[in-house]
């Protein structure tokens, strides 16, 4: 069986170990979404992890979701993330972007252009996100045309380029926890009656649409895709979620990766994996009592063949130095709520590594 330290190739990529920070949004970037040095600092910090996905980073204007999170649809960002992808590749580490769009989260108060959402549906997420006057709730979203669909698509693409313009190795769609392409998915996000919605076979077809797109531009060896089967994070309700991810993973063109979110049940991690013949990256949650992941958790899933690498959130967000931690039997950092999103370098970049 493999270990948590043997390398692995994934399409393009080359890990040196099977470990990998998973996204998480940090809330660091400037107001405009550019990267910053401390992004380029917290990043280089954990190169040592066999693979680096980025937080989500939104393909375009529109697709924000929240305050002070990066983008990759200009110029000046792709300036930007060279500093962060070049501190990286200095210290020896592989990265990979988030392309996530948002799609009906986000609200016009959280960003100087004050755009308001979009989705497959006019349907309003329950709940309320957090602005600098306190919290509101979220506001019905305005429904994509045919014609916006396509541009959409083309969005995903152009920020695609842009991410091996910037230096990345590679790309993952964020297609979980209820963002855009999620939203498409689930039959309680989208109730179109033309051929986006409906059948499963519409329901999959916009992430089809972006992810032969993607591939097609920057290679499928480069291209990687988050799933959250069944997670109900963000009002999400998919209804049909085994014959949902059957579909999904059997249209699916050959990518660098898969990566599994789970939600506190593996039999959908289980599927995939009987269906999908590439790489897969799993975050291992198998049971309701399995969160935060562990590196016991994580070796496990390796040891039953689910997963190729394995993704690891909180840990890598307070341990730079995950992987020799690890090897040493920890100790381990214990991460800082009050600093997860927003701020400055506390609870950011000043963690303690081993001495």
């Amino acid at each position: 069986m493999p270990t948590l330290f043997d390398s692995i190739t994934l399409g393009k990529l080359t890990l040196n170990n099977r470990l990998v920070m998973a996204p998480m949004t940090r809330n660091r970037a400037s107001v405009n979404g550019n990267a910053t040095e401390l992004m380029a600092s917290y990043y280089a910090q954990r190169a040592t992890a066999g693979l680096i996905i980025t937080e989500g980073v939104q393909p375009s204007q529109v697709g924000q979701g929240y305050m002070n999170t990066p983008g990759m649809h200009t110029n000046e960002h792709v300036t930007c993330w060279r500093a962060v992808t070049d501190a990286v590749h200095e210290a020896g580490g592989t990265i990979v972007v988030q392309l996530m769009h948002a799609g009906r989260i986000g609200h016009p108060a959280l960003y100087p252009s004050a755009h308001g959402s979009v989705a497959p549906s006019a349907i309003a997420a329950t709940g309320q996100t957090f602005t600098s006057d306190g919290p509101v709730d979220y506001l019905v979203p305005h429904e994509l045309s045919l014609a916006e669909i396509d541009e959409t698509v083309t969005d995903f693409v152009a920020a695609s380029r842009n991410a091996l313009d910037a230096g990345f190795d590679g790309v993952e769609l964020h297609a979980g926890n209820g963002f855009l392409l999620h939203q498409f998915l689930a039959d309680n996000t989208n109730q179109r009656t033309d051929g986006y919605g409906g059948s499963l076979t519409g329901r999959i077809r916009f992430l089809m649409e972006v992810v032969e797109a993607v591939a097609e531009a920057i290679g499928g060896d480069r291209v990687g895709m988050r799933l959250s089967p069944a997670n109900t994070y963000n009002d999400m309700a998919e209804g049909d979620t085994p014959e949902l991810y059957r579909a999904v993973v059997r249209a699916l063109p050959p990518l660098a990766f898969l990566h599994v979110s789970e939600t506190g049940d593996r039999a959908p991690t289980r599927a995939i994996r009987e269906l999908w013949q590439g790489g897969l990256i799993v975050n291992p949650h198998p049971t309701a009592d399995s969160f935060p992941s562990t590196p016991e958790s994580a070796q496990q899933a390796l040891d039953d063949g689910v997963a190729d690498a394995v993704a690891l959130g909180a840990l890598y967000l307070a341990n730079p130095d995950l992987p020799d931690r690890i090897r040493a039997g920890g100790p381990f950092n214990l991460g800082d709520p009050d600093t997860f999103y927003g701020g400055d370098h506390r609870g950011y970049t000043d963690y303690p590594a081993l001495v």
